[in-house]
């Protein structure tokens, strides 16, 4: 994986520890001391912040991977040290679709408050969201061409706004394109969330929108959630990453109107290519 000699921030080291506990179940201190390049301690402080947000089981010598439920929904600083690189290469690929002038929505999520910082020098956008922190990105580039809607609601773990109030305003509205976060894709549930009142905000903000178009890295591919926002099919383009099986991209290219693949280098870092299958 080429980390040793990598200067990383806490965050990318927690999200690479992530990748490594998801890919072989467990990791042992000793070798990440190794492969980082980094103190016993260092790694021990890593490991901790991971089992405080419920990322990892904290075990003798090391660490194992959380067995999920379908109702599992991690908190927003949580999911943030996840899949980094492929956020980042999703982003920069979906951001190609977004044009100058259009109304857009982007639901609440940590992918979608990555690809907000990638719509920097898009003119004259409207977004629509029912995130407090992607509208926090939004508003933070001070663009006076820019209208930034959001919903309202209460507050969800992974700091989304639902209920009456955010489907009441998302049905009243239109927008040209919706960019969609979700929790899993499945063959059968289709896209799905952890939170039952999330589903339903979603499923408004998918309504209003005049194109589909859903962000999610390799790693929902298989995961499912309680509750369905939206079927496969009802994507007009799925965005994701190299890191796709193959069955995974033959099955998706199938069933949803545009399947982009993201590339990330062999270091993990996010590139600006991408291919359409």
């Amino acid at each position: 994986m080429g980390w040793k000699g990598y200067a990383v921030l806490a965050r990318q080291r927690q999200a690479m520890i992530l990748e490594e506990v998801k890919k072989t179940g467990a990791v042992r201190v000793s070798d990440l001391v190794d492969r980082l390049g980094v103190s016993d301690m260092t790694v021990r402080r890593d490991l901790e912040v991971l089992s405080r947000r419920g990322l990892v089981e904290k075990v003798y010598g090391g660490a194992t991977a959380v067995v999920g439920r379908s109702t599992d929904e991690p908190g927003f600083e949580a999911k943030s040290v996840q899949q980094l690189p492929q956020k980042e290469a999703i982003s920069a690929l979906a951001a190609t679709l977004v044009k100058p002038g259009t109304a857009i929505g982007l639901s609440a999520g940590t992918t979608t408050w990555t690809f907000a910082r990638y719509l920097d020098d898009v003119p004259e956008l409207t977004v629509v969201t029912n995130s407090i922190q992607v509208a926090d990105v939004l508003q933070r580039t001070g663009r006076s061409d820019r209208t930034v809607v959001l919903t309202g609601g209460v507050r969800t773990p992974s700091d989304a706004l639902v209920g009456p109030v955010a489907v009441h305003t998302l049905r009243s509205l239109h927008l040209d394109m919706v960019f969609l976060g979700v929790h899993g894709m499945a063959a059968g549930p289709g896209y799905t969330t952890p939170n039952l009142n999330e589903s339903e905000t979603n499923r408004a903000l998918v309504e209003a929108g005049g194109r589909l178009v859903v962000l999610a890295d390799h790693t929902k591919w298989g995961t499912v959630g309680i509750s369905t926002i939206a079927d496969l099919e009802d994507a007009d383009v799925l965005v994701t990453d190299d890191g796709l099986s193959e069955e995974g991209r033959e099955f998706l290219a199938e069933r949803v109107g545009e399947l982009m693949i993201a590339d990330v280098d062999e270091d993990g870092m996010s590139t600006t290519g991408g291919e359409t299958a």
